[in-house]
């Protein structure tokens, strides 16, 4: 009986606790010794009533750092090392998340490393022919298979973008200095929410400004051309410069973009430390599930906040290479704190987040072959559509093979270029994987990556496109259009190239490890690598269809 009733009074006694644990702490003599104060992210159990979850929370010795008030998650900091559990006690709060990374880059890989076995990626010996548009090409366009692949140049002719539409990157940052970046990147509306972080238009990772290249670089006679090359880029820095993401910065990036009129925001990463979500799984302790209870609600809440205020949400599925409709073992989870990871079994309750998102298109992988990308995650459910991401290992055994142009050309920012050693002196690349543009006034480098990170983009691309050509004026952001994301995913989806699994369902890499061998289930239609099928951008433009949730448009689809 006394047990349960400190337990109940245990809010208020905290103070009253902390001071006898402490006095058995101190010695007799010397100086006082001050308690450690740890960082949560907290999430209300209803965003509406944040009064009565303030309360609670300074009731069990939380401090509000930081609110998100419109989903109700907040950045709390405390000297009760019972915060947590005090936290599930409490009727007005849904779950606590202690503050360390959640979020990382989706992993890519850049060609100046080691693939399996050990085999660099060689010089260029096959350059690919001129785009159908060579007359329009930028400098550098004739090596971008990626763009043909999805139509772009045809799509151009039609459509190139409106600077109305935005498209937000949450990522590592976007140099938006970078010559083939600055003409579309709108540092007015970007935000930086990384903790201790001002700058908006710098990216000492390279990852995001690649992202932003391959939506939006635009015609200006350097470098590559971007899917929508006229539409606006905004920056919403939500990861650190090693590519880890804080949970707070992440919600607060989609709420911010909603807010805003973004239409469009790209998300190549996924939410740590957990690779698999598990509401409940028996292998983790109960403080463990109550996290990943708490990312999964946090993370819902904001994607369905910027959905529900017209923002387009694309996420890139995934470099695990995993069925994600049967996955069974997780073995690099918690990856953070480091060295902290157990091996445990997962199912399909398990989500890969944002990809695996409520009403998040998720984005699948491939080579110049069209194949699946041998690292890209795919699942009868989770996949939605299929985008040239790069493929190191694709046409084995031909001249082909392990080149540099197998994978994604975009900009990437010169200084990091030089931090990394990759110039030399005189600016010259070092590896393959750079490639220099030199125009009259000044050089510029793009880099050559591969991983869903990488197809994403072109899905983000797409549907810029589309809202340009078929949106309209938007009633509560002057001077902005908007369409629904339900009809712009129709549109994505039902306009896709359409493609069936390898014959026999199995997709063997016969370069590779067992491990990498993937089975496709589904149709033509929809089936696991592809999805609905290859984005297109010409057919996305061009035919919308004869009716968007059953009524009838008057689009004009004369080319």
């Amino acid at each position: 009986m006394v047990v349960g009733m400190v337990d109940k009074l245990r809010g208020l006694l905290v103070g009253l606790r902390f001071l006898v644990l402490l006095s058995l702490a101190l010695p007799l003599i010397g100086p006082t010794v001050a308690a450690v104060e740890r960082e949560y992210v907290v999430v209300y159990a209803a965003a509406e009533q944040p009064q009565a979850a303030r309360t609670a929370l300074a009731a069990i010795g939380g401090r509000i750092v930081h609110e998100n008030s419109r989903i109700g998650v907040v950045t709390v900091r405390s000297h009760n090392p019972w915060f947590a559990d005090d936290v599930a006690r409490q009727p007005a709060l849904a779950g606590v998340v202690s503050r360390h990374v959640v979020g990382r880059v989706s992993g890519t890989f850049q060609s100046s490393t080691t693939f399996a076995g050990n085999q660099r990626l060689l010089p260029s010996t096959w350059p690919l022919q001129p785009s159908p548009a060579a007359a329009e090409a930028e400098p550098l366009s004739s090596l971008q298979w990626n763009m043909q692949m999805i139509n772009a140049a045809r799509a151009h002719r039609i459509e190139q973008g409106d600077k109305r539409v935005l498209v937000g990157v949450i990522d590592t940052g976007i140099d938006g200095s970078h010559p083939d970046i600055a003409p579309n990147f709108s540092r007015a509306l970007s935000r930086n929410f990384v903790p201790d972080g001002d700058a908006v238009d710098v990216d000492e990772g390279g990852h995001g400004t690649h992202v932003a290249g391959t939506i939006a670089a635009p015609r200006n006679a350097r470098g590559i051309v971007g899917v929508a090359p006229n539409v606006t880029l905004v920056n919403l820095r939500a990861g650190n410069d090693e590519g880890y993401f804080f949970l707070q910065p992440m919600v607060d990036a989609l709420t911010y973009a909603a807010d805003i009129g973004v239409d469009v925001v790209n998300m190549s990463l996924y939410i740590d430390p957990w690779l698999f979500n598990c509401p409940n799984n028996s292998a983790d302790s109960i403080a463990a599930q109550r996290e990943q209870q708490t990312i999964i609600t946090a993370t819902q809440r904001a994607l369905d906040y910027a959905r529900d205020r017209g923002v387009t949400l694309i996420a890139a599925a995934g470099n695990e290479h995993v069925d994600l409709d049967h996955p069974q073992t997780d073995t690099i989870s918690p990856n953070f704190p480091k060295e902290r990871a157990y091996p445990r079994k997962v199912d399909n309750s398990c989500l890969v987040l944002p990809a695996e998102g409520n009403g998040v298109v998720s984005v699948t992988s491939l080579g110049p072959s069209g194949r699946k990308a041998y690292y890209s995650s795919y699942g009868l459910e989770q996949a939605d559509v299929a985008a040239p991401g790069g493929d190191g290992h694709d046409f084995p055994g031909t001249p082909r093979y392990r080149r540099a142009e197998n994978l994604i050309l975009a900009p990437y920012p010169e200084a990091v270029l030089r931090a990394e050693g990759a110039l030399q002196d005189n600016g010259a690349p070092v590896e393959p994987d750079v490639v220099r543009d030199c125009q009259p006034d000044q050089c510029t480098y793009y880099r050559y990556l591969q991983g869903t990170s990488m197809a994403a983009p072109h899905v983000a691309g797409v549907a810029a496109l589309v809202i340009s050509r078929f949106g309209e004026p938007d009633p509560v952001h002057a001077d902005g259009i908007t369409m629904e994301p339900a009809r712009v995913e129709w549109v994505l989806q039902s306009r896709a190239s359409n493609r069936l699994c390898p014959r026999g369902g199995t997709l063997a890499y016969p370069d590779l490890p067992e491990r990498f061998t993937a089975s496709c289930e589904g149709q033509r239609s929809q089936n696991g690598f592809y999805g609905s099928g290859i984005v297109d951008a010409r057919n996305a433009v061009l035919r919308p269809g004869r009716t968007w949730g059953g009524e009838l448009t008057d689009v004009d689809i004369t080319p």
